[in-house]
């Protein structure tokens, strides 16, 4: 059984990962499954699938964990 904190991350993450898919749709949801939580994989394939430079992705990824409150 997951305790309240842990509860309250798994929400954050899924909360994150579905602003993710809605502003980069070019990412599955299995692709973002497998980099959870490590931020610099996320950019990178961000990177590569989309041609936007590493800070303008650092930038959106960074208000959009804002937003849902969810922390690297």
């Amino acid at each position: 059984m997951k305790t309240p904190t842990e509860q309250q991350v798994s929400g954050s993450w899924k909360q994150f990962k579905g602003k993710v898919q809605e502003a980069w749709g070019v990412l599955t949801e299995d692709e973002i499954d497998e980099v959870e939580g490590q931020r610099d994989q996320l950019e990178g394939r961000l990177e590569e699938k989309t041609g936007e430079t590493r800070e303008a992705i650092r930038r959106r990824i960074d208000q959009l964990a804002q937003d849902v409150k969810y922390s690297f």
